[in-house]
């Protein structure tokens, strides 16, 4: 496979000295592998910091600024941040407010976050823990016990920053967040496998002519492997498998999110047809965001999720964002 590294075993410090270099407003710790905001910890502000492993960029250091995350972990490639990283970016965003912890559900990231949450309460500060399991696909998977975390971890990390960045206290905070990820749901469609650069080839064997229906951000297996189909018949499945999950009573914000490896072009022209679905099952959005977020390296592929919003819920979504990954309103 052709990639665009140095060696497989600097990966993710090479992207981390460019990330420093690209984002001054950011401190990057390449040895500690932690990306905090400069201005951290803010007086009377809570702390939101999420992590896990590298390969889904721009999540999660990406989304680490003002109206978002305050630090990120990044772990090795598909790989949990180990309870030290995350420790030090606690301490490094505390301001006294406490901390929330936003945790995808995989087994090493939670089990890596909760001794984190120990660790950094035997030093004073204040923790609290969403886990984000929005994918309907599966129950149970390769990396998992329970749903797998995916696109909603992108509506949790933008909805509970906003309401951080408010001033909004520590239970309040981690009550948004959890009423977001009990809001959202999410399918994946895998068209090919990815390639992590340790392995350097596809990690799963997916013939030609075929695609993977309800695959998770790391190639996990979804629900069944099928013919390829057009645009407009995966819009169906996917959208149809989220809404017999959901019944939407109010209007939902829209995430058509890329896998890596599809462009644009293709992504924009999938977002007509998820549309076409929820007009005609009555669903009303209010937002849509297109576009490779919550990626699976250079897997091509797409994923939608939808999270039903309030007026509260919607007004912090729209709340100003400055993070390399995702900017608005400034």
């Amino acid at each position: 496979m052709r990639m665009l590294i140095n060696v497989a075993e600097s990966v993710v410090a090479d992207a981390l000295r460019g990330m420093a270099v690209a984002h001054p407003e950011l401190t990057v710790d390449v040895e500690n592998r932690v990306v905090v905001r400069r201005d951290a910890p803010v007086d009377g502000k809570v702390g939101l910091v999420s992590g896990g492993g590298s390969g889904h960029e721009p999540l999660h250091g990406g989304f680490v600024g003002p109206g978002m995350l305050s630090a990120a972990c990044p772990g090795e490639v598909f790989t949990s941040p180990v309870p030290d990283q995350m420790v030090r970016a606690a301490a490094a965003v505390d301001s006294g407010a406490g901390v929330l912890f936003i945790v995808k559900n995989y087994t090493g990231d939670v089990l890596n976050f909760d001794m984190a949450a120990e660790l950094a309460e035997d030093e004073g500060i204040r923790i609290a823990k969403v886990l984000v399991n929005d994918d309907v696909a599966v129950t149970d998977s390769l990396y998992t016990a329970g749903r797998r975390g995916t696109g909603a971890t992108l509506f949790v990390e933008k909805i509970a920053g906003a309401a951080a960045e408010e001033g909004q206290p520590l239970e309040r905070v981690e009550a948004l967040a959890r009423q977001v990820n009990e809001n959202s749901r999410s399918f994946g469609v895998a068209l090919s496998a990815c390639s992590t650069p340790a392995k350097g080839s596809p990690t799963f064997d997916l013939p030609a002519g075929e695609l993977e229906l309800g695959v998770g951000i790391h190639g996990e297996p979804g629900r069944e492997r099928r013919a390829m189909m057009t645009s407009r018949e995966i819009a169906d499945f996917s959208v149809n498998a989220i809404l017999d999950d959901m019944n939407p009573r109010n209007p939902v914000l829209l995430l058509v999110n890329g896998m890596g490896a599809t462009p644009l072009l293709e992504l924009y022209g999938f977002n007509a047809e998820v549309q076409r679905v929820l007009t005609e099952r009555g669903v009303a959005v209010a937002r849509t965001l297109v576009g490779n977020y919550v990626t699976s390296l250079d897997m091509a592929g797409a994923s939608v999720t939808l999270c039903q919003v309030d007026e509260e819920l919607l007004r912090l979504y729209d709340a100003p964002v400055r993070t390399p990954g995702l900017r608005w309103g400034v």
